[in-house]
């Protein structure tokens, strides 16, 4: 459950120490989403009194993480810095993409706000282009129905591949469900199956020949395709990630984008 080895030399414990002080334990859920989505009320709602806050290592962003139990199992929810994006322009931007695809959690949640749903999904299309293992909370029903505001649940997890949870946190509705459906994924009882966002032609040509270069250098540690579209977007700040995180030279990323005519 949680971590799995993913760099030469560390191992779980050693991973986890990058984001927290030894002892975390149980299935690791990432929770994310806008700021105003209703993120910490969910965190709130499902972690009560059992939380920890605190910084992340080396930062100045607050950290808040709890624990709860379902079906005997414990789960440590890490209540993420809210962010539109992943793109990693700011240092709360940076703490989000840096846990989602480095942590390696059991399960990214996205809670988005359901009366505003077209803005949030930018977030959740760039969280699952890193992970697979993922869970939209659609929070704020209250409010969508308050406004007159219909949302074709099931043909929303259809069209994105991943489950989609309806909820209004302050009154607790779908909490039990979302639950439900956290603990499914984590187990892999639920799957998923993210939809790929599709780029230009050209991107694309790009995007898989820069793949091939990089899943030596990755070993399956993240996701090579989302490396490849941060790199040929110019995000210099991901290779001094798979540095930080991984232990990945710099260097040999830059000798591979240089053959292949990208700028590192």
């Amino acid at each position: 459950m949680g971590l799995t080895k993913r760099a030469a030399g560390r191992n779980d414990n050693d991973l986890r120490e990058d984001f927290f002080p030894p002892g975390v334990t149980g299935y690791l859920i990432a929770l994310a989403g806008n700021p105003n989505a209703g993120k910490s009320t969910v965190f709130n709602a499902l972690t009560g009194l059992r939380q920890h806050t605190g910084n992340w290592p080396g930062k100045t962003v607050l950290q808040a993480r709890g624990t709860y139990s379902h079906r005997g199992e414990t789960f440590t929810l890490v209540d993420l810095p809210g962010t539109y994006s992943l793109l990693a322009t700011s240092l709360e931007e940076q703490v989000a993409r840096d846990f989602i695809c480095f942590g390696n959690p059991s399960v990214t949640t996205v809670v988005v706000d359901a009366t505003c749903l077209e803005r949030n999904l930018n977030l959740v299309l760039q969280v699952m282009e890193v992970t697979t293992r993922v869970v939209v909370c659609l929070n704020l029903m209250d409010e969508a129905r308050r406004k007159n505001i219909e949302i074709d649940v099931p043909a929303l997890a259809r069209e994105l591949g991943v489950p989609v949870v309806p909820a209004a946190a302050r009154s607790g509705e779908g909490l039990l469900e979302l639950k439900e459906t956290i603990s499914g994924v984590a187990a892999g009882t639920i799957p998923t199956d993210p939809r790929p966002v599709v780029y230009d032609e050209d991107i694309e040509r790009a995007a898989v020949r820069l793949v091939r270069e990089l899943r030596p250098l990755l070993k399956g540690r993240v996701n090579a395709r989302w490396v490849a579209l941060r790199l040929l977007e110019g995000d210099e700040g991901i290779l001094m990630a798979l540095k930080q995180h991984l232990g990945i030279p710099v260097s040999q990323l830059e000798v591979k984008l240089q053959l292949k005519g990208v700028p590192a």
